[in-house]
């Protein structure tokens, strides 16, 4: 059996996996999962991933042209494509070939991978990327290949010209699994053919932690200073701002007053340590010798820890500086009494971990349904804050670390579910694929 696997996660090499730690929380349980269900199962992808991830999780990687490439006559080709795959549909006879109909047509299931870039999020990638995305969907769909969507948060789809074809590309998946149940309830508001949808958990609820050992070899841990007290992590980024974009730099101050009043208000009040850190990485490009870096977030959490020092929280603020990858990142977060975050990957890292956590909204267009999403399916949507009202973030702070044992208990319960959902986007789609090999 060959898999495709293609989608709006198609990015250049590196940003899956040294970026944004939240991208690797979910392609490295989804990969593992695919060979969980289907062990005999060559996998290929557009996603350019290093030669370790694929050895490890025995991937070929196809060129990433074949999907997006920035520069070119990308919607120009899809066309061309999609008119191809239109007149298999209908004499079985393709009048021309590309490298990605070529590979389409040597591959037994297509699996689309976009996570919340399937809708209008995906044209900040770059021009007609939406579009050029339901093309590469359609193609194989016409070629009779059986193709599905997992783990997504489809949406927000506000450009009227392509709703019509998304509803089209929509309709004709054999499977579509949301990870959190707010998507689905968007995508039927809008009129879209959601009998085919199944909400299930984001593949991320299955991400490992690196173990203990691996942070004592390392000398990473935050019990050392002022054990006396609590700790509490805290994660922001970009969007998190009222002003965008979400990778403005430098920033005034002043844009940080919501964070600054929480954190004095954990110092002071609740007398717990807090702990800032990055999640995000980042590496040199070109990087004549690879290594991982702080990427964009660490100087917002950094510029955070500078403002709350010169206000005299000093002695119970620290700022974690190193670089740690998404195994040791997680392994950080479970060491904490309560976590707040703004990443929502951070988020569930802390949660899955059974650690009482705040959700920081985004603070900018676009906003990302996904959040409160997440929020409902872990059923802790009263402990999303708004980073727009100060009162509020501190209100939900406050509940959150007074309610912090039954959250616990809670977590405990519920999170191990939420793991068998995660598991469910893959025994579904294994027995989709039986129906497929064996019709009737």
């Amino acid at each position: 059996m060959n898999i495709l696997v293609i989608g709006q996660a198609t990015l250049h090499w590196g940003r899956l996996e040294f970026g944004n730690i939240g991208n690797f929380y979910i392609i490295e349980p989804f990969f593992q999962e695919l060979h969980r269900v289907f062990p005999d199962a060559a996998i290929s992808t557009t996603f350019q991933l290093s030669e370790g991830f694929c050895k490890r999780e025995r991937l070929r990687v196809i060129p990433m042209g074949y999907y997006y490439a920035w520069g070119e006559d990308n919607l120009k080709n899809a066309l061309h494509e999609l008119s191809c795959a239109y007149i298999y549909s209908r004499t079985g006879h393709l009048p021309r070939s590309t490298p990605y109909l070529e590979t389409v047509l040597q591959h037994d299931l297509i699996i689309d991978l976009s996570g919340d870039m399937w809708g209008d999020n995906a044209d900040f990638l770059g021009e007609d990327r939406f579009l050029v995305g339901l093309i590469k969907d359609r193609v194989p769909q016409l070629l009779g290949k059986p193709t599905v969507m997992l783990a997504g948060s489809p949406g927000p789809f506000h450009k009227q010209a392509t709703i019509p074809f998304a509803q089209e590309v929509f309709e004709h998946f054999d499977l579509v699994t949301n990870r959190e149940p707010i998507s689905t309830e968007l995508l039927s508001s809008m009129g879209f053919d959601t009998s085919r949808v199944r909400d299930c958990a984001c593949p991320s609820f299955l991400f490992k932690p690196a173990p203990a050992e691996e942070l004592e070899r390392l000398n990473v841990g935050i019990r050392t200073e002022r054990s006396d007290r609590p700790n509490v992590g805290f994660i922001i980024c970009g969007w998190n701002f009222l002003q965008g974009p979400f990778d403005r730099w430098p920033r005034e101050d002043d844009e940080y007053s919501p964070y600054v009043h929480a954190i004095d208000f954990l110092t002071h009040t609740l007398h717990v340590n807090v702990y800032l850190m990055s999640h995000a990485n980042g590496f040199p490009l070109p990087p004549a010798e690879f290594k991982l870096i702080h990427g964009r977030d660490f100087p917002i959490v950094k510029q955070l820890h500078t403002i709350v020092q010169s206000k005299g929280m000093a002695d119970n603020v620290f700022l974690l500086d190193g670089v740690y990858d998404p195994h040791v990142t997680k392994a950080i977060i479970a060491q904490f009494d309560m976590l707040i975050s703004g990443r929502i990957h951070g988020a569930i890292a802390g949660l899955s971990q059974n650690v009482p956590t705040v959700i920081i909204d985004y603070g900018h267009g676009p906003k990302a349904h996904k959040l409160r999403g997440f929020a409902r399916l872990m059923q802790v949507e009263e402990y999303v804050a708004d980073p727009a009202d100060e009162t509020d973030l501190v209100h939900k702070i406050s509940s959150c670390w007074s309610k912090r044992e039954l959250i616990k208990k809670h977590l405990e319960n519920h999170i191990p579910l939420l793991q068998d959902s995660a598991r469910e986007n893959f025994n579904i789609l294994r027995e989709l694929y039986g129906k497929h090999e064996h019709p009737g």
